[in-house]
């Protein structure tokens, strides 16, 4: 069993990385390894329905900058976020799982295998909401700052023309945080926001190294 614990924003433990950002959460509710918070982490987001090239794309960066040493964290939704934490897991990193609910809660049901391989695994479930909150839609947006918050980067795989992915590239863009973005099919529904942050100044992201150039520490 792996204990929730609460942590505040004057707490040593808190991350460093999003005490910075504008509103940050004053509390934190934590359950599994709280000692990889402030260690080295890249997000991986995009699309509920993702492609197989999605799928692919977000189990290969995962993987191989969570071989890397980089946190991979997500949130744990259907589609890419599941991709990406199962990625990390392959690599046998560390993956960190954002959610919009409190934390008794695994929402969307379907991962609950997946959050108990992440707490297995030595990685990390959180949330800014208490025990007992449920999976309210606005709560999502609202969790999506702390994903990009706690990261040095995030890199949207997938995403639709109006995507919640795209929420959370904007924050880690007023965030000052480096925004990749990985070119899709110009057919593919999923490729419009992708691609049009790559219009919009994102940086193209093709392999990991284009990733870890920016990044290493």
């Amino acid at each position: 069993m792996h204990e929730i614990q609460k942590i505040t924003i004057q707490d040593q433990k808190y991350p460093k990385l999003l005490r910075q950002i504008y509103d940050p959460p004053k509390c934190l509710y934590i359950q599994g390894n709280i000692d990889i918070l402030n260690n080295p982490s890249i997000a991986i987001v995009g699309c509920r329905e993702p492609t197989q090239y999605g799928k692919s794309a977000a189990k290969y960066f995962a993987y191989n900058l969570a071989k890397n040493d980089f946190n991979i964290v997500s949130g744990l939704a259907k589609g890419i976020d599941s991709f990406s934490h199962i990625g990390a897991l392959q690599a046998k990193g560390k993956t960190i799982a954002v959610v919009g609910c409190g934390l008794d809660i695994i929402y969307p049901k379907e991962n609950e295998k997946l959050a108990k391989q992440i707490l297995e695994t030595g990685g990390v479930i959180i949330s800014e909401y208490p025990l007992g909150t449920k999976p309210d839609k606005k709560n999502f947006p609202a969790r999506n700052r702390i994903i990009s918050g706690i990261s040095s980067g995030i890199i949207v795989v997938e995403a639709k023309e109006k995507s919640g992915s795209l929420i959370t590239a904007d924050f880690a863009m007023e965030q000052g945080k480096d925004v990749f973005s990985v070119p899709g099919n110009i057919n593919s529904l999923n490729s419009i926001g992708t691609n049009n942050l790559i219009k919009d100044g994102a940086i193209p992201a093709t392999n990991y190294n284009d990733v870890l150039k920016f990044l290493q520490l």
